[in-house]
């Protein structure tokens, strides 16, 4: 029978029930760890009751089924409503078959599930929404539901009560882009605790709902599919082989300044210090990667290695795992079949993650079949994940020739329209079935806050905010002084939330024992510093001394709201005491955007030390990167100054070598894996790219060298006249000649003695380039990056590249073929791309990045397209040098 509605708040927090389903979950108390089972070669679909007994998990644990097909189809999303039911976002759409042939259509649904008996099983099916294409998030909301449907974002609405849409408002159309990899398009939606829907993959936005509206702010686009907090607020996010990286500064003060050269900070990259964080361990072999060909990829069992598609990444914050479990991150690994469990430990300020067990993971299957592409935490304090179930999980632009053959040969393209959704419990598990209390109290909703279930307390921290109970305040300042940090810490961004926030709070709470509360007061402290208020400026002012780094960092970031006048001295105080530290060293360069020069010339004053030298260094590469005439050539004129000390000019000069030649950067411990966003490129990395965000991995003592000179270079500097001071500085004796001379082969200007002239592009070519920009940003930037520099192990940078820059019908070949590489395979895109796009796509990339090759035309492309149309394999660099 339906549940019955608890109106009672203490009723609400005390009611539970113990459910059992021995008929529909997975064999429990299995060997662990279970090791590589032995499978058959072929896998045909399973029946969801066959599909549970392919399952291992730690001794305790079990998964049980709580929705199969028909009821559901292609899960990609989950959430809640307050009611219990669950909210599913299906995508059809993608990779119907082979070729992806349906790709956009309408056929994208949003469905809400519901359990009518209470049996803890799904058993009736509602379309809030169809007619999607590709949608690809949900977050249900007081007010509506916000659905991502890239390029747009909506709020629908059911008015009539009959949970179908017959409302929407568009809230934007520059949500991510429609074109390209669905798997890259942005994502997200968590409503954090600092009353933020941060995001994931190519979006530049973030958003919140702000008395009634809807706000935005830009943000650098990170991670791919997925995003998740801890209990601290800090933003996690993942990207295909690395398992987990963390937000110590929120990405969004980095898009402040675009000529940043790295991002340390945002995007940490979690596994530099345990590499093994990246390792997985499936319980069958996995040929069906597509890039398992290459050696390395599958141990000598045939099963995966280490991560290729991770993703969906959430912090379990339930209450009814065993507490062991609590804090963990739970990531989806769907071309192993499995997910894996990260243990985190944050020990003086150092936050590290470890798998969380030897040789085995959390859940995995001998089913291939099983695609887990969504993790959530649930209302009833277990955790659930969606299952696409299908054989297709690489999306058409990416499939390689290998990976093709093996989906052919082993039928996995066929069927579709299959998708699970299991619930993870443990044999000590009593599921929290207590209905949300639908008439409760603002005062019932601030003791929620408290609730041991994170989505309870996340919840009504909404519902406080997105109602805008300003009767809660009394309640929730009382609760600013619990003896838990959590809840002093969900008080204040509540009131935060509500706009009812005061100083004094602020002030108090940055004396706080908690180091979280400290940092967040700082973050709150924002909404005054722009206006110069002197007792909350200097409460701010005080955490430069502040025991904890990451209160440090966040202080670094902050200081960017102050205004000018006072701005630059703080930034060059927190300059001169912590630029040895990386991450706020950059934090503090994205509050100084346009104005590095002025902090440069006030830590130049003063004697020398590590800290400043480093400070100098990446100010002056910071300069360089701008680009902007006049700044460069006033710092040229700085390097060249015989009235400033040697090693004032000796770090500037470093930081054009930092920006052109790809010098080491100070801070920089690590090297990339995977790579970032255009306006922020590191010349140091493999490839120049950081990871997604800026990730950058520590490059440990003794690892061999990664990247030659050729590829680590900056693109040129193109001035509007020669740079006088440092061609004088070329001329003169010293060390510092030598290094001038080295950064005047990365310098250009018109006239300069030596360089060939290069043609300009005619109008209809520079449409071309246009077109071919936006084709790039669509589909070959995932690889290759925006800037072109690549990805370590995956793609090669395309700067001066030999192939790229070659006659025309090399590249031609390329595109339309494959390549096969030491670094990875290309694959073909010639059937996903018309010769006129081909030609489009391959003129941005011979004439941006520095490169100044011919542009293409379309009738090139087609007469290599005959010439290679009986052609199966990708090219081999033997044999595209053989034809240069």
């Amino acid at each position: 029978m339906p549940l019955t509605r608890v109106r009672s708040i203490a009723l609400f927090v005390a009611a539970a029930a113990v459910t059992t389903f021995a008929s529909q979950s997975s064999p429990v108390n299995r060997p662990w760890p279970p090791g590589v089972q032995t499978v058959s070669d072929q896998s045909p679909p399973l029946a969801p009751e066959e599909a549970l007994k392919t399952f291992f998990m730690p001794p305790g644990y079990r998964v049980e089924l709580v929705a199969a097909e028909p009821l559901v189809q292609e899960p990609v999303a989950l959430d809640w409503d307050l009611q219990g039911r669950l909210w599913v976002v299906e995508m059809p759409g993608f990779m119907a078959d082979i070729t992806g042939s349906n790709e956009h259509e309408p056929i994208g649904r949003v469905v809400v599930l519901e359990d009518t008996n209470g049996d803890g099983r799904m058993d009736k099916r509602t379309v809030f929404a169809d007619g999607l294409v590709l949608a690809r998030s949900v977050k249900v909301l007081d007010r509506g539901v916000l659905v991502a449907e890239p390029p747009n974002l909506w709020l629908m609405r059911d008015t009539n009560g009959d949970l179908r849409a017959d409302a929407k408002e568009l809230v934007s159309d520059h949500f991510s882009r429609r074109e390209g990899d669905p798997q890259n398009a942005g994502n997200g939606f968590p409503w954090a605790i600092d009353n933020w829907m941060h995001t994931a993959g190519e979006t530049d936005l973030e958003l919140r709902l702000k008395n009634g509206k809807f706000e935005f702010r830009k943000t650098v686009d990170q991670g791919e599919w997925g995003v998740t907090e801890d209990d601290a607020g800090r933003i996690y996010r993942n990207t295909n082989e690395s398992a987990l990286h963390v937000d110590v500064v929120q990405t969004h003060y980095f898009a402040r300044n675009p000529n940043l050269l790295r991002m340390r900070g945002s995007y940490e990259r979690l596994a530099d210090d345990n590499p093994e964080l990246n390792v997985v361990w499936p319980v069958r072999p996995n040929p069906g990667t597509n890039r398992a060909y290459q050696k390395g990829i599958d141990r000598p069992d045939g099963s995966l290695e280490k991560f290729t598609s991770v993703c969906a990444p959430v912090v379990y914050r339930g209450d009814r795992l065993p507490a062991d479990v609590y804090g963990n991150v739970f990531v989806a690994e769907p071309a192993a079949n499995l997910v894996s469990r990260i243990a985190l430990a944050d020990a003086d300020g150092t936050l590290t993650a470890r798998k969380a067990y030897d040789r085995g993971e959390f859940l995995a299957s001998t089913d291939e079949r099983f695609r887990p592409v969504y993790i959530a935490n649930g209302p009833d304090g277990t955790l659930y994940v969606a299952d696409m179930y299908r054989g297709i999980i690489e999306h058409r632009i990416s499939v390689t020739t290998y990976l093709r053959d093996q989906i052919l040969a082993r039928k996995l393209d066929r069927p579709t329209g299959y998708g699970r959704i299991y619930r993870v419990v443990h044999e000590t598990t009593s599921r929290d079935t207590a209905v949300w209390p639908q008439n409760a109290t603002a005062d019932d909703l601030v003791g929620l806050l408290s609730h041991p279930n994170g989505w309870r307390r996340e919840t009504a921290q909404r519902l406080i905010v997105e109602r805008h109970l300003t009767s809660a305040v009394p309640a929730l300042t009382k609760l600013t002084h619990a003896s838990d940090w959590r809840a002093r810490l969900r008080a204040l961004w509540t009131l935060d939330g509500l706009d009812a926030i005061e100083p004094a709070m602020v002030t108090a709470a940055m004396e706080d024992d908690s180091r979280y509360v400290r940092r967040a007061a700082v973050q709150m402290a924002e909404r005054w510093l722009a206006d110069g208020q002197q007792g909350i400026t200097s409460a701010v002012l005080k955490r430069i001394d502040d025991p904890d780094a990451d209160v440090r960092r966040q202080l670094a970031a902050s200081l960017g709201l102050l205004p000018v006048d006072q701005r630059d001295s703080a930034i060059a105080s927190v300059l001169e005491r912590y630029a040895d530290d990386g991450i706020t060293l950059d934090a503090a360069l994205s509050s100084v955007a346009g104005r590095e020069a002025n902090v440069l010339d006030r830590l130049a004053s003063a004697d020398q030390t590590p800290q400043r030298e480093a400070a100098i260094a990446m100010l002056s590469a910071t300069i360089v990167r701008a680009a902007d005439d006049a700044k460069a050539q006033a710092l040229f004129a700085a390097a060249a100054d015989g009235n400033r000390s040697a090693w004032v000019r000796s770090a500037v000069v470093r930081g054009a070598e930092i920006a052109l030649l790809g010098a080491p950067m100070p801070g920089s411990k690590r090297v990339p894996t995977v790579a970032r966003p255009a306006d922020l490129p590191c010349p140091t990395c493999p490839g120049g790219r950081a990871g997604p965000g800026g990730a950058y991995a520590f490059q440990r003592p003794g690892d061999p060298t990664i990247v030659d000179p050729s590829r680590r270079r900056g693109p040129l500097l193109r001035l509007q006249q020669e740079p006088l001071p440092l061609t004088r500085l070329a001329s003169s004796s010293g060390d510092l000649s030598s290094r001038a001379t080295a950064l005047l082969a990365r310098v250009t200007w018109p006239g300069k003695a030596g360089e060939k002239a290069v043609a300009p592009l005619t109008p209809e070519e520079q449409q071309r380039f246009d077109t071919g920009r936006e084709i790039y940003r669509n589909i070959c930037q995932p690889c290759h990056q925006p800037d072109g520099r690549g990805q370590e192990k995956l793609a090669p940078s395309l700067l001066s590249s030999a192939f790229a820059v070659a006659r025309p019908e090399i590249p031609a070949r390329i595109l339309l073929n494959g390549k096969e590489g030491s670094i990875g395979l290309m694959p073909p895109i010639g059937s996903a791309l018309s010769d006129d796009q081909i030609a489009a796509v391959l003129t941005y990339v011979r004439r941006e990045w520095g490169n100044d090759a011919s542009p293409v035309d379309a009738a090139i492309v087609k007469g290599v397209r005959a010439q290679t149309a009986s052609r199966t394999r990708p090219w081999t660099d033997a044999e595209l040098k053989a034809l240069q």
